[in-house]
């Protein structure tokens, strides 16, 4: 019995799965809270699409993915700031227009140029194909979000909740708005190979939103979203071995499930305590 629930350990390409998951998980996690709480889910969709032009340009040149998709998503970032700042347009309409204009363009490129590059494997990831070299881009890129995540985040949430007063007493806003779009597009190339641009966008939402129904407390919410992305990832890979699925899907479909639980039981909690019997005063 224990040898068979063992099994997906055995093989070498589950194992790297399993590290990868391992790796990615805190960064995106701590990084989806900032996002929900900025109102920046969009952006990271955006961001994740627009990657796609900087990747297959990158092929051509002869350069490292990560490099082109890095650049594709910062272009991304800043156009929609400039956009926004200098039209009447608003931002979720300024972000729709531009990373759909760059995932076409994306489209068109791949389409017109000879490469062995798997785009189901772009757009959806591999995460059975991980090999060393993403395993180390992933942990050295997890390692160094997570790092500067957690030194800054008191900066960040307060930049998140009230720029004005982030700006009154000194912080760098600017510094602070553009450092958080680097580290969201260095955290989607990381989760490139892995998830894919389309799915990466439910690693950069759902753990922060989950964590974000449950409890109240920025600092608990970061190690709650953590915890939940841990167990969605590595649960959702151990599943797909045994569903036979994709691992990538499947741990969307974990997370997914996890938010309706969080919904359910924010529900339930707020229902508890609107029924409670209020004390009158005297």
């Amino acid at each position: 019995m224990m040898d068979t629930l063992l099994m997906p350990f055995q093989f070498p390409f589950m194992q790297n799965a399993f590290w990868v998951a391992l790796l990615l998980a805190p960064p995106t996690a701590i990084l989806s809270c900032f996002l929900v709480l900025k109102g920046w889910s969009l952006m990271g969709d955006a961001i994740s699409h627009a990657v796609l032009p900087g990747v297959v340009i990158a092929y051509i040149i002869n350069i490292p993915l990560v490099i082109g998709a890095f650049c594709a998503g910062m272009v991304c970032a800043l156009a929609t700031g400039y956009l926004k700042d200098n039209s009447r347009v608003k931002q979720d309409t300024v972000m729709g227009v531009v990373f759909s204009g760059m995932f076409g363009f994306g489209m068109v490129l791949y389409t017109k140029v000879d490469t062995n590059v798997h785009l189901d494997h772009i757009l959806f990831g591999n995460m059975l194909g991980i090999g060393p070299d993403d395993l180390w881009t992933a942990g050295t890129v997890g390692v160094l979000v997570t790092l500067l995540l957690l030194v800054k985040w008191k900066d960040l949430l307060l930049h998140a909740f009230d720029p004005a007063q982030a700006r009154a007493i000194g912080l760098p806003v600017r510094l602070l708005h553009y450092g958080l779009l680097a580290v969201l597009s260095v955290t989607i190339v990381a989760t490139l190979t892995a998830v894919g641009l389309i799915l990466a966008v439910g690693l950069l939402i759902s753990p922060g939103a989950i964590a974000f129904l449950i409890t109240r407390k920025f600092s608990v919410m970061m190690m709650t979203a953590v915890a939940v992305t841990l167990a969605a990832m590595t649960g959702g890979v151990y599943a797909s071995f045994w569903l036979d699925s994709a691992p990538a899907p499947t741990i969307i479909l974990v997370l997914t499930g996890l938010f309706l639980l969080a919904f359910a039981f924010r529900q339930i909690r707020n229902r508890q305590v609107s029924t409670r019997p209020q004390v009158a005063k005297a």
